[in-house]
């Protein structure tokens, strides 16, 4: 399991070809959350730096840990081609819709309803394994645009808030996520 502190070309070149990433994040005391993400979500910001777009859903575990404890990584995983599994550890902060950078991070991706963070990581290590346990499966379709964006779409801003309250403020754990400033 060959060990480094950044991506190279080769790396960068794997992770912008995947449809899938995983996030796995956990607080010093409760449950460790681990999520698949998709959508066109993610940038690499040098070999050492990366930021996704995180969109609402049923709950907000990541959030809530990094306010804890700000460790995150990353997995992706090769279900076309070559086998490789790569995880990235490292160090995230949060930003949210009413935080002054939001702007300028949200510019880098396509507006989505119900986006509701992005997390800035920076990269501490890099790990690569063979892969070779993980099924070949084809990609078909992406949810976001068919399912996630337009539920959130049809809300409305004042219906995502709404559902950020009843949802997104408390991880099961019983941590704030910080979503909202006065939640």
């Amino acid at each position: 399991m060959p060990m480094g502190s950044k991506l190279n070309g080769t790396l960068r070149a794997f992770i912008e070809r995947q449809k899938l990433f995983f996030v796995a994040t956990a607080a010093a005391d409760g449950r460790v959350n681990l999520s698949p993400k998709g959508a066109d979500a993610l940038r690499i910001l040098a070999d050492d730096r990366l930021r996704w777009l995180n969109l609402s859903g049923s709950g907000n575990e990541t959030a809530g840990h990094i306010a804890q404890l700000n460790r995150m990584t990353l997995m992706f995983c090769a279900f076309e081609g070559d086998a490789l599994i790569l995880r990235l550890y490292g160090q995230a902060r949060v930003l949210h819709p009413r935080d002054a950078d939001w702007e300028h991070a949200a510019a880098d991706f396509p507006a989505m309803a119900g986006s509701r963070q992005i997390f800035d990581m920076t990269i501490e290590a890099v790990q690569t394994s063979c892969g070779t346990g993980v099924p070949i499966m084809a990609f078909q379709q992406d949810r976001v645009d068919t399912e996630l964006v337009p539920y959130f779409d049809d809300m409305g801003p004042a219906g995502v808030e709404a559902y950020w309250r009843k949802k997104n403020t408390r991880t099961i754990d019983g941590f704030d996520t910080g979503l909202l400033s006065d939640a």
